[in-house]
Protein backbone atom coordinates (compact mmCIF):
# COMPACT_ATOMS: atom_id res chain seq x y z
CA UNK A 1 0.00 0.00 0.00
CA UNK A 2 1.05 3.59 -0.58
CA UNK A 3 1.75 5.77 2.45
CA UNK A 4 -1.30 7.96 1.81
CA UNK A 5 -3.54 4.88 1.67
CA UNK A 6 -2.18 3.64 5.00
CA UNK A 7 -2.60 7.02 6.65
CA UNK A 8 -6.15 7.34 5.27
CA UNK A 9 -6.98 3.91 6.69
CA UNK A 10 -5.56 4.90 10.09
CA UNK A 11 -7.57 8.13 9.98
CA UNK A 12 -10.79 6.22 9.18
CA UNK A 13 -10.13 3.95 12.18
CA UNK A 14 -9.65 7.01 14.42
CA UNK A 15 -6.09 5.88 15.09
CA UNK A 16 -3.39 7.84 16.86
CA UNK A 17 -0.01 6.31 15.90
CA UNK A 18 1.14 4.41 12.81
CA UNK A 19 4.12 2.04 13.19
CA UNK A 20 6.24 1.24 10.13
CA UNK A 21 8.74 -1.45 11.23
CA UNK A 22 10.44 -4.08 9.02
CA UNK A 23 9.42 -7.66 9.75
CA UNK A 24 5.92 -6.73 10.96
CA UNK A 25 2.66 -5.60 9.43
CA UNK A 26 2.12 -1.85 9.23
CA UNK A 27 0.23 -1.28 12.50
CA UNK A 28 -1.95 1.48 13.96
CA UNK A 29 -2.74 2.20 17.59
CA UNK A 30 -6.52 2.66 17.90
CA UNK A 31 -7.72 3.66 21.38
CA UNK A 32 -4.96 1.65 22.99
CA UNK A 33 -5.26 -1.44 20.75
CA UNK A 34 -2.80 -2.39 17.99
CA UNK A 35 -4.61 -2.88 14.67
CA UNK A 36 -2.81 -4.11 11.49
CA UNK A 37 -3.23 -1.88 8.43
CA UNK A 38 -1.46 -4.12 5.91
CA UNK A 39 -2.16 -7.73 5.04
CA UNK A 40 1.47 -8.65 4.54
CA UNK A 41 4.60 -8.26 6.63
CA UNK A 42 6.61 -5.20 5.55
CA UNK A 43 10.09 -5.92 4.21
CA UNK A 44 13.01 -3.48 4.70
CA UNK A 45 12.60 -2.15 1.14
CA UNK A 46 8.89 -1.55 1.81
CA UNK A 47 9.47 0.45 4.99
CA UNK A 48 12.27 2.47 3.38
CA UNK A 49 9.98 3.38 0.48
CA UNK A 50 7.22 4.48 2.87
CA UNK A 51 9.63 6.57 4.94
CA UNK A 52 11.07 8.17 1.81
CA UNK A 53 7.54 9.11 0.77
CA UNK A 54 7.02 10.77 4.20
CA UNK A 55 10.22 12.77 3.66
CA UNK A 56 9.01 13.79 0.19
CA UNK A 57 5.73 15.03 1.67
CA UNK A 58 7.71 16.99 4.26
CA UNK A 59 9.98 18.42 1.53
CA UNK A 60 12.97 17.23 3.56
CA UNK A 61 16.08 15.18 2.80
CA UNK A 62 17.30 12.14 4.73
CA UNK A 63 20.66 13.67 5.68
CA UNK A 64 19.96 14.02 9.41
CA UNK A 65 18.52 10.50 9.58
CA UNK A 66 21.67 9.08 7.97
CA UNK A 67 24.02 11.13 10.16
CA UNK A 68 22.32 10.74 13.55
CA UNK A 69 20.27 7.56 13.22
CA UNK A 70 16.92 9.23 13.89
CA UNK A 71 15.01 12.32 12.85
CA UNK A 72 11.86 14.21 13.85
CA UNK A 73 9.75 16.08 11.32
CA UNK A 74 6.15 16.75 10.38
CA UNK A 75 4.09 16.82 7.21
CA UNK A 76 0.49 17.34 6.18
CA UNK A 77 -1.88 15.71 3.72
CA UNK A 78 -4.59 18.08 2.47
CA UNK A 79 -8.06 17.06 3.56
CA UNK A 80 -6.72 14.41 5.93
CA UNK A 81 -4.44 15.41 8.82
CA UNK A 82 -1.04 16.59 9.94
CA UNK A 83 1.47 13.96 11.03
CA UNK A 84 4.42 14.13 13.42
CA UNK A 85 6.98 11.55 12.33
CA UNK A 86 10.04 10.02 13.97
CA UNK A 87 12.16 8.06 11.49
CA UNK A 88 14.96 5.88 12.83
CA UNK A 89 17.31 3.02 12.07
CA UNK A 90 16.76 -0.33 13.79
CA UNK A 91 18.92 -3.39 13.08
CA UNK A 92 20.32 -1.56 10.08
CA UNK A 93 16.92 -0.90 8.50
CA UNK A 94 14.71 2.18 8.35
CA UNK A 95 11.57 2.37 10.50
CA UNK A 96 9.21 5.15 11.56
CA UNK A 97 6.37 6.10 13.87
CA UNK A 98 3.84 8.67 12.69
CA UNK A 99 1.59 10.49 15.19
CA UNK A 100 -1.68 11.83 13.78
CA UNK A 101 -2.33 15.49 14.61
CA UNK A 102 -5.68 16.83 13.48
CA UNK A 103 -5.96 20.07 11.54
CA UNK A 104 -7.26 22.82 13.80
CA UNK A 105 -6.78 23.06 17.53
CA UNK A 106 -8.11 20.55 20.07
CA UNK A 107 -11.14 21.30 22.24
CA UNK A 108 -10.23 20.88 25.94
CA UNK A 109 -13.87 20.11 26.82
CA UNK A 110 -14.03 17.21 24.38
CA UNK A 111 -10.70 15.89 25.65
CA UNK A 112 -11.83 16.05 29.27
CA UNK A 113 -9.11 18.48 30.34
CA UNK A 114 -10.32 19.91 33.68
CA UNK A 115 -11.12 23.63 33.92
CA UNK A 116 -8.60 23.77 36.78
CA UNK A 117 -5.81 23.12 34.28
CA UNK A 118 -7.06 25.65 31.75
CA UNK A 119 -7.35 28.23 34.54
CA UNK A 120 -3.58 27.98 35.10
CA UNK A 121 -3.20 30.27 32.09
CA UNK A 122 -4.12 33.17 34.41
CA UNK A 123 -0.50 33.25 35.62
CA UNK A 124 1.52 36.06 34.07
CA UNK A 125 4.96 34.74 34.97
CA UNK A 126 6.71 31.70 36.34
CA UNK A 127 6.79 28.13 35.07
CA UNK A 128 3.99 25.62 34.42
CA UNK A 129 5.02 22.06 33.56
CA UNK A 130 2.91 19.37 31.88
CA UNK A 131 4.33 15.91 32.51
CA UNK A 132 3.59 12.31 31.66
CA UNK A 133 4.90 9.37 29.63
CA UNK A 134 5.21 9.49 25.84
CA UNK A 135 1.82 9.49 24.10
CA UNK A 136 -0.12 10.78 27.11
CA UNK A 137 -1.25 14.01 25.40
CA UNK A 138 1.19 16.55 26.85
CA UNK A 139 1.54 18.44 23.55
CA UNK A 140 -2.23 18.59 23.19
CA UNK A 141 -2.70 20.03 26.68
CA UNK A 142 -0.01 22.64 26.03
CA UNK A 143 -1.65 23.56 22.71
CA UNK A 144 -4.99 24.08 24.48
CA UNK A 145 -3.33 26.34 27.06
CA UNK A 146 -1.54 28.38 24.39
CA UNK A 147 -4.79 28.79 22.45
CA UNK A 148 -6.60 30.03 25.56
CA UNK A 149 -3.89 32.62 26.20
CA UNK A 150 -4.03 33.56 22.51
CA UNK A 151 -7.77 34.19 22.78
CA UNK A 152 -7.79 36.05 26.08
CA UNK A 153 -4.56 38.04 26.24
CA UNK A 154 -2.73 40.65 24.19
CA UNK A 155 0.97 39.92 23.81
CA UNK A 156 3.63 37.89 22.02
CA UNK A 157 3.71 34.09 22.36
CA UNK A 158 6.81 32.22 21.18
CA UNK A 159 6.58 28.44 20.79
CA UNK A 160 9.69 26.25 20.36
CA UNK A 161 8.87 22.74 19.16
CA UNK A 162 10.47 19.68 17.58
CA UNK A 163 8.58 19.42 15.31
CA UNK A 164 5.66 21.90 15.22
CA UNK A 165 2.43 19.98 15.76
CA UNK A 166 -0.50 22.38 16.04
CA UNK A 167 -0.61 25.48 13.87
CA UNK A 168 -1.80 28.55 15.83
CA UNK A 169 -3.37 31.55 14.13
CA UNK A 170 -2.82 35.08 15.40
CA UNK A 171 -5.83 36.01 17.54
CA UNK A 172 -5.53 38.57 20.35
CA UNK A 173 -1.85 37.69 20.60
CA UNK A 174 0.91 37.42 18.03
CA UNK A 175 2.36 33.91 17.79
CA UNK A 176 5.85 33.01 16.55
CA UNK A 177 6.32 29.25 16.11
CA UNK A 178 9.91 28.03 15.80
CA UNK A 179 10.77 24.54 14.61
CA UNK A 180 13.89 22.75 15.84
CA UNK A 181 16.14 22.14 13.90
CA UNK A 182 14.73 23.95 10.83
CA UNK A 183 14.33 27.41 12.41
CA UNK A 184 16.93 26.98 15.17
CA UNK A 185 19.57 24.26 15.69
CA UNK A 186 18.66 23.42 19.32
CA UNK A 187 16.04 24.12 21.97
CA UNK A 188 18.60 25.96 24.09
CA UNK A 189 19.62 28.25 21.21
CA UNK A 190 15.99 29.03 20.32
CA UNK A 191 15.14 29.66 23.97
CA UNK A 192 18.06 32.06 24.47
CA UNK A 193 17.06 33.91 21.30
CA UNK A 194 13.42 34.10 22.41
CA UNK A 195 14.42 36.29 25.36
CA UNK A 196 15.42 38.94 22.81
CA UNK A 197 12.09 38.66 20.97
CA UNK A 198 10.04 40.47 23.66
CA UNK A 199 7.88 37.45 24.53
CA UNK A 200 5.14 37.45 27.15
CA UNK A 201 4.70 33.68 27.00
CA UNK A 202 7.20 31.00 25.93
CA UNK A 203 5.98 27.50 25.15
CA UNK A 204 8.91 25.10 25.13
CA UNK A 205 7.96 21.72 23.68
CA UNK A 206 10.31 19.83 25.99
CA UNK A 207 13.05 20.56 28.53
CA UNK A 208 15.69 18.13 27.31
CA UNK A 209 19.03 19.13 28.78
CA UNK A 210 20.80 21.16 31.46
CA UNK A 211 21.29 24.28 29.33
CA UNK A 212 17.63 24.37 28.27
CA UNK A 213 16.37 23.86 31.83
CA UNK A 214 18.73 26.52 33.20
CA UNK A 215 17.64 29.06 30.56
CA UNK A 216 13.95 28.20 31.12
CA UNK A 217 14.32 28.90 34.85
CA UNK A 218 16.02 32.23 34.06
CA UNK A 219 13.20 33.14 31.65
CA UNK A 220 10.61 32.36 34.34
CA UNK A 221 12.57 34.43 36.88
CA UNK A 222 12.68 37.46 34.60
CA UNK A 223 8.93 37.93 34.28
CA UNK A 224 7.95 35.54 31.46
CA UNK A 225 5.39 32.76 31.65
CA UNK A 226 7.10 29.53 30.55
CA UNK A 227 5.04 26.48 29.60
CA UNK A 228 6.92 23.23 29.02
CA UNK A 229 6.82 19.45 29.35
CA UNK A 230 8.89 16.65 30.86
CA UNK A 231 8.73 12.87 30.50
CA UNK A 232 8.09 12.27 34.19
CA UNK A 233 5.14 11.00 36.23
CA UNK A 234 4.01 12.99 39.25
CA UNK A 235 4.98 16.38 40.64
CA UNK A 236 7.56 15.05 43.11
CA UNK A 237 9.46 13.11 40.43
CA UNK A 238 9.31 16.17 38.16
CA UNK A 239 11.02 18.39 40.73
CA UNK A 240 13.60 15.68 41.44
CA UNK A 241 14.27 15.22 37.71
CA UNK A 242 15.00 18.94 37.27
CA UNK A 243 17.29 18.99 40.32
CA UNK A 244 19.16 15.85 39.25
CA UNK A 245 20.05 17.52 35.94
CA UNK A 246 22.28 20.01 37.79
CA UNK A 247 25.67 19.28 39.40
CA UNK A 248 25.41 18.41 43.10
CA UNK A 249 27.04 21.67 44.24
CA UNK A 250 24.36 23.74 42.44
CA UNK A 251 21.28 21.81 43.55
CA UNK A 252 20.65 23.75 46.79
CA UNK A 253 20.52 27.05 44.86
CA UNK A 254 18.37 25.54 42.09
CA UNK A 255 15.97 24.15 44.70
CA UNK A 256 15.39 27.71 45.95
CA UNK A 257 14.95 28.98 42.39
CA UNK A 258 12.40 26.28 41.52
CA UNK A 259 10.42 26.95 44.67
CA UNK A 260 10.11 30.59 43.60
CA UNK A 261 9.34 30.21 39.87
CA UNK A 262 7.28 27.02 39.68
CA UNK A 263 3.56 27.79 39.55
CA UNK A 264 2.05 24.36 38.84
CA UNK A 265 2.79 20.83 37.66
CA UNK A 266 0.18 18.93 35.65
CA UNK A 267 0.72 15.17 35.40
CA UNK A 268 -1.41 13.17 33.00
CA UNK A 269 -1.92 9.58 31.88
CA UNK A 270 -4.15 7.87 29.34
CA UNK A 271 -5.71 4.77 30.91
CA UNK A 272 -7.92 2.09 29.29
CA UNK A 273 -11.67 2.49 29.75
CA UNK A 274 -13.86 -0.42 30.81
CA UNK A 275 -15.75 -0.53 27.51
CA UNK A 276 -12.80 0.17 25.20
CA UNK A 277 -10.88 3.32 24.36
CA UNK A 278 -8.93 5.49 26.73
CA UNK A 279 -9.63 8.28 29.20
CA UNK A 280 -7.30 11.00 30.45
CA UNK A 281 -6.44 11.09 34.16
CA UNK A 282 -4.96 14.31 35.49
CA UNK A 283 -3.08 15.37 38.61
CA UNK A 284 -2.61 19.05 39.37
CA UNK A 285 -0.18 20.50 41.91
CA UNK A 286 -0.28 24.24 42.39
CA UNK A 287 2.65 25.71 44.30
CA UNK A 288 1.38 27.27 47.52
CA UNK A 289 3.59 28.30 50.48
CA UNK A 290 3.51 24.76 51.92
CA UNK A 291 4.71 23.21 48.65
CA UNK A 292 7.33 25.96 48.28
CA UNK A 293 8.76 24.98 51.67
CA UNK A 294 8.81 21.27 50.73
CA UNK A 295 10.74 22.01 47.53
CA UNK A 296 13.15 24.45 49.19
CA UNK A 297 13.85 22.10 52.12
CA UNK A 298 14.38 19.03 49.92
CA UNK A 299 11.28 17.22 51.20
CA UNK A 300 9.85 16.39 47.78
CA UNK A 301 8.77 12.95 49.03
CA UNK A 302 6.01 14.75 50.97
CA UNK A 303 4.57 16.49 47.89
CA UNK A 304 2.05 13.70 47.18
CA UNK A 305 0.57 14.19 50.66
CA UNK A 306 0.39 17.95 50.07
CA UNK A 307 -1.50 17.40 46.80
CA UNK A 308 -3.99 15.05 48.47
CA UNK A 309 -4.45 17.54 51.31
CA UNK A 310 -4.94 20.39 48.83
CA UNK A 311 -7.91 18.81 47.06
CA UNK A 312 -10.52 21.46 46.38
CA UNK A 313 -7.91 24.23 46.74
CA UNK A 314 -6.51 24.19 43.22
CA UNK A 315 -5.13 20.66 43.40
CA UNK A 316 -6.22 17.24 42.12
CA UNK A 317 -4.48 14.01 43.12
CA UNK A 318 -3.99 11.21 40.58
CA UNK A 319 -5.37 8.57 42.96
CA UNK A 320 -8.47 10.64 43.75
CA UNK A 321 -9.18 10.94 40.01
CA UNK A 322 -8.68 7.20 39.51
CA UNK A 323 -11.05 6.57 42.43
CA UNK A 324 -13.66 8.90 40.88
CA UNK A 325 -13.43 7.23 37.47
CA UNK A 326 -13.65 3.77 39.03
CA UNK A 327 -16.75 4.64 41.05
CA UNK A 328 -18.31 6.22 37.94
CA UNK A 329 -17.86 2.89 36.15
CA UNK A 330 -15.49 4.27 33.49
CA UNK A 331 -12.48 2.16 34.49
CA UNK A 332 -12.07 -1.12 36.35
CA UNK A 333 -10.70 -1.42 39.86
CA UNK A 334 -7.70 -3.33 38.47
CA UNK A 335 -6.90 -0.46 36.09
CA UNK A 336 -7.21 2.10 38.89
CA UNK A 337 -4.78 0.17 41.08
CA UNK A 338 -2.36 -0.42 38.18
CA UNK A 339 -1.94 3.34 37.56
CA UNK A 340 -2.22 4.49 41.19
CA UNK A 341 0.57 6.39 42.96
CA UNK A 342 -0.26 4.53 46.18
CA UNK A 343 -2.10 1.30 45.23
CA UNK A 344 -2.42 0.05 48.82
CA UNK A 345 -4.14 3.23 50.00
CA UNK A 346 -6.40 3.37 46.95
CA UNK A 347 -7.37 -0.28 47.39
CA UNK A 348 -8.66 0.52 50.91
CA UNK A 349 -10.67 3.50 49.60
CA UNK A 350 -12.25 1.40 46.87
Amino acid sequence: MELKELLQKAYDLDGSDIFIVPGAKITCKVKGDMVPLSGDVALPDDTEALVREAYRLANRDLERLREEGDDDFSFAIAGLSRFRCNAYYQRGTIAATCRMVAFGLPDPKQLGIPDMIMDLTRFRNGMILVTGPAGSGKSTTLACMVDKINQERHGHIVTIEDPIEYIHRHKNSLISQRDVPNDAPTFARALRASLRQAPDVIMLGEMRDLETIRTAITAAETGHLVLSSLHTTGAAKTVDRILDTFPAEQQAQVRVQISMVLRAVVSQRLVPKKNGGQVGVFEVMTVNPAVQNLIRDGRTHQIDNAIFGGAGQGMISMDAELQRLCRAGEITKETALLYAVSPETLAKRL
